[in-house]
């Protein structure tokens, strides 16, 4: 982990990720299995033998084995007990890797950007412990990186509300490298394939891609894209006064100006664009989502 020691905040505009209806939640299940490895559980082979479908060898009966393993085709035929040894079912591992950096605190619409990533916690954490899965949390871009160890059931979605409950990093606490160490922590901790949520608004960020493309070698990775309306459009409101959140840098702007409202917007179209064309490039799934209308519904319409 990075340095310790960074605060974290509840942002002041709090709205909550705002209501889940369960139909919709459900209507995820299924593109959110298939993207938690490409095929449903039990399909995957997983390492070793034990218990599960998938026949992995006959041997000759030892004591201690499960007397209902035995194998009647093979014992017939070869005159001694046969037991029967199947390759075990794993269950899924689904990863959240959730933006916690000082710009994750913004919002101009329903609610925040932070918000929005803690609500497709919640939903994939749900669907994830469905399937007898289990979920790893990592927060990153508050100065230490913060992770829980993959779980399942009940105890696994407290802890994701609790930990994403404490809020986002103060001003000025932000990492440019957090998110490719993020990712980096995860793939030297997640052996087995699984399924990664990614969820950011990709702000600041640098030498994010070539961790990024491996964990797509081994993973199905998801990247949730969060942005705000008043991102890509600077409105015509006179002498404005502006903090980056993530440096604290403060700088005066007179909004009346079209040429800088244009060079504005065409800096963000630039930047969203790079972040999209990295993506595409690498073939991680895209969806993106925003703090303005209904962000479950978009995250489905994407995922469907």
């Amino acid at each position: 982990m990075s340095s310790a020691g960074a605060t974290l905040r509840v942002p002041d505009g709090r709205q909550g990720p705002g209501p889940m209806p369960s139909a919709l939640v459900e209507a995820l299940d299924l593109p959110v299995a298939r993207r938690m490895a490409g095929i449903l559980p039990g399909d995957r082979r997983a390492a070793g033998v034990g218990s599960g479908t998938e026949l992995a060898q006959l041997r000759a009966y030892q004591v201690g084995d499960d007397v209902r393993q035995i194998d009647a085709a093979a014992t017939a035929r070869t005159g001694e007990p046969h037991v029967r040894v199947h390759v075990p079912e794993r269950t899924l591992t689904t990863w959240l890797v959730i933006d916690v950096s000082p710009s994750m605190a913004f919002g101009t619409a329903a609610r925040l950007k932070s918000d929005v990533a803690e609500g497709v916690a919640q939903v994939v954490g749900r669907l994830a412990v469905r399937r007898a899965g289990r979920i790893g949390l990592v927060t990153f871009g508050s100065g230490r990186m913060r992770l829980i160890p993959p779980r399942g059931s009940r105890p696994a979605l407290i802890g994701v509300r609790r930990t994403l409950g404490e809020g986002v990093a103060v001003d000025g606490q932000s990492d440019p490298l957090g998110l490719a160490h993020a990712i980096g922590r995860v793939g030297r901790i997640a052996v087995q394939p699984g399924f990664i949520v990614i969820v950011s608004d990709f702000r600041d960020y640098r030498d994010w891609a070539t961790p990024i493309g491996g964990l797509r070698m081994r993973h199905s990775v998801l990247a949730v894209e969060v942005r705000d309306p008043r991102e890509s459009a600077l409105p015509a409101v006179g002498r404005l006064a502006l903090i980056d959140p993530e440096t604290g840098a403060r700088v005066e702007i007179d909004s009346n100006n079209r040429a800088l409202r244009e060079r504005f917007a065409a800096a963000e179209r630039r930047r969203r664009d790079e972040v999209a064309r990295e993506l595409r490039r690498l073939r991680i799934d895209h969806a993106v989502l925003s703090t303005e209308g209904d962000w479950l519904f978009e995250l489905g319409r994407t995922l469907r």
